[in-house]
């Protein structure tokens, strides 16, 4: 493969020039979330802090608002005409960009300098990435038609698992990133994963090197406590003001973890099926994240609603009765040792977002039955003590505005003390 990973940039290379501390307008562009965002807290915190900034000082950018996105921002264009001037772009023939709105010149460029454009799947439904095809004799108009989430659909075609494709240069979005080249993504996992499969297929290898292209306020300091083996770092990163060489040693992932996937996840993504059939079959261990702990992943994966966890101290106290008699097993269903009924929940929440609660108030049970629908989940615990401290740590609970009700649930039809209207 082409392109070396390193700090310092060829001579006359803008990586070689990299701005560090720059006063002015760049500390002013910078400062802001960058002040909070490393002083603790968690991945989410950040890329609140990061979401809230950009949308409060008019950084951000169509698609609005950027909250739950890799945030587009004003500049974006400007940020991407770094990319063509680094050496790792020149001597890359193959270039894996992501489908994010601030990319979109940076996937015009690739296909300007008539370089092959491999764009990722959205949310991996479909297999791993497109190759981008424009018709003969496309003019740049066409191109940055191209290049657009509308134009990746009309001219890609699909890049198969045996393709045997090298990929020389990757570009992902970001919603936080250091100069050190931690990274923050919008919190679902599908870059990591995506250069995960990339490794395992044998497209990308560690000295494969990765970009980022950000808004200079996206720029902040990350705890190194907050990063994990499957997090992906990068290599560079492009400002509109700015190209950061990180000089990142830190190791990139050296392939898919599988006990950090899912069986619902396995289930989503056709690709990751046949990348483990074919690990399997090489001998690798190939055991999931187990079905009945649902809660062993990476926290950092699953975002909260907006708003993050609140726990108010003077939220009220909800009523357990009529809670109990709404989650209470169904006919027909075995009473678990000890179940918690977690109600209200908001209509557009997803159980990862209530994984992520469990998780980080340390209440996480072995397993947790959603009720979407009923905006109710039942969470089984090993014994009734555990259950217990599980109601206790929840009381006051939100999940984005909604004040979540908690309650022990009691099986029906099984005592005197069955739920009421069971």
């Amino acid at each position: 493969m082409t392109g070396t990973r390193g700090g310092g940039g060829a001579v006359g290379d803008p990586s070689a020039r990299v701005a560090r501390g720059a006063a002015g307008q760049e500390d002013a562009l910078r400062g802001q979330p960058g002040q909070s965002a490393g002083a603790g807290g968690s991945k989410q915190d950040i890329r609140e802090r990061i979401w809230d900034y950009m949308e409060s000082e008019n950084v951000a950018d169509f698609p609005r608002p950027v909250h739950h996105r890799i945030p587009n921002f004003k500049g974006a264009s400007r940020a991407a005409e770094h990319f063509p001037r680094l050496q790792v772009f020149r001597t890359a023939r193959t270039i894996k960009v992501n489908p994010d709105a601030p990319q979109k010149n940076a996937r015009f460029l690739v296909l300007d300098s008539k370089k092959t454009l491999l764009v990722p799947t959205p949310r991996l439904r479909t297999g791993l990435f497109n190759r981008i095809t424009p018709p003969p004799g496309a003019n740049k108009e066409m191109l940055r038609k191209c290049a657009t989430s509308q134009g990746v659909r009309d001219f890609s075609v699909p890049v198969g698992l045996d393709s045997r494709v090298l990929v020389d240069l990757v570009v992902v979005g970001s919603v936080a990133v250091s100069e050190k080249g931690w990274r923050i993504g919008k919190g679902e996992g599908y870059a990591d994963l995506e250069y995960a499969m990339m490794v395992s297929m044998g497209a990308v290898h560690e000295g494969t090197p990765v970009v980022t292209i950000v808004h200079d306020c996206q720029v902040v300091d990350i705890p190194e406590a907050l990063l994990e083996d499957h997090d992906l770092t990068v290599d560079y990163i492009l400002t509109p003001t700015r190209v950061i060489s990180t000089g990142c040693k830190r190791p990139k992932p050296a392939g898919i973890t599988w006990s950090k996937i899912s069986p619902e996840m396995l289930g989503k993504i056709p690709v990751l099926r046949s990348l483990r059939d074919r690990e399997k079959r090489a001998g690798k261990d190939v055991a999931l994240q187990a079905e009945h702990q649902p809660f062993l992943g990476s926290a950092s994966q699953h975002p909260a609603l907006p708003g993050t966890v609140r726990r108010p101290h003077d939220a009220p106290r909800p009523g357990a009765d009529s809670l109990e008699a709404a989650c209470g097993p169904r006919e027909g269903e075995d009473a678990p040792t000890a179940t918690v009924c977690v109600g209200n929940l908001p209509h557009d929440a997803r159980v990862r977002d209530l994984k992520r609660a469990l998780r980080e108030l340390r209440v996480a049970p072995l397993q947790l039955s959603w009720r979407g629908p009923q905006h109710r989940a039942l969470l089984h615990y090993r014994d009734l003590a555990a259950a217990q401290q599980a109601v206790s740590c929840l009381q006051g609970l939100h999940l984005g505005d909604s004040a979540l009700t908690v309650a022990l649930a009691r099986p029906h039809n099984k005592s005197p003390g069955g739920c009421p209207g069971s």
